[in-house]
């Protein structure tokens, strides 16, 4: 007679107990994705002095480029959230553009081995940024979802769970950027 309500209870629990953990696997992939992202950030960021460096010796005179890069630079690496991290990058993105414009107007620049490394590994991040930043888009799709759903909802509401933010660009970080120098 008791066994039965012993069961029914043993499976209640197990239930808690395998929601909770799946709660827990989904947050956890949330926060190694933010953690992806940042590191290709924080790789991207590396670059950039390297990067400007090989271009002021080419450009002495962009001076207010060069500053720009390093202000959009340390607003990047400062900022902490996905909403903070990704209106930084969108910045510092348009930043980057008007860097390479600058460059462009030094066909010596372009012939620099140095620079055409440095390009390919900044390149090559961009991607690594991209796809790290759609990967965590899952991640939290995945989460968010989960809190959503009956009965994960219950217990995470037990745990105290709050959707986690989406990464996404900034509505000025969608307009077109035009370069324009002065001859």
């Amino acid at each position: 007679m008791f066994i039965v309500p012993l069961v029914i209870v043993g499976l209640l629990i197990l239930f808690i107990w395998f929601i909770y953990n799946d709660l827990v696997t989904v947050k956890m992939r949330v926060k190694e994705a933010w953690s992806q992202i940042d590191v290709q950030l924080n790789r991207r960021s590396d670059l950039i002095p390297n990067l400007v460096k090989t271009i002021k010796s080419y450009a002495k005179h962009e001076k207010e480029v060069f500053e720009n890069v390093t202000k959009a630079r340390s607003a990047l690496v400062s900022a902490t959230t996905p909403a903070a991290k990704a209106a930084a990058e969108g910045q510092f993105e348009k930043v980057l553009k008007t860097l390479f414009a600058v460059a462009e107007n030094y066909p010596e620049l372009k012939a620099s081995d140095n620079y055409i490394q440095l390009q390919k590994e900044l390149s090559d991040t961009e991607d690594k940024v991209a796809f790290a930043r759609q990967f965590y888009n899952q991640a939290v799709m995945d989460y968010n979802t989960k809190l959503q759903l009956f009965p994960q909802t219950v217990v995470a509401n037990m745990m105290s769970l709050k959707p986690a933010e989406f990464f996404k660009a900034g509505e000025k970080d969608r307009q077109k950027i035009e370069v324009i120098f002065d001859k």
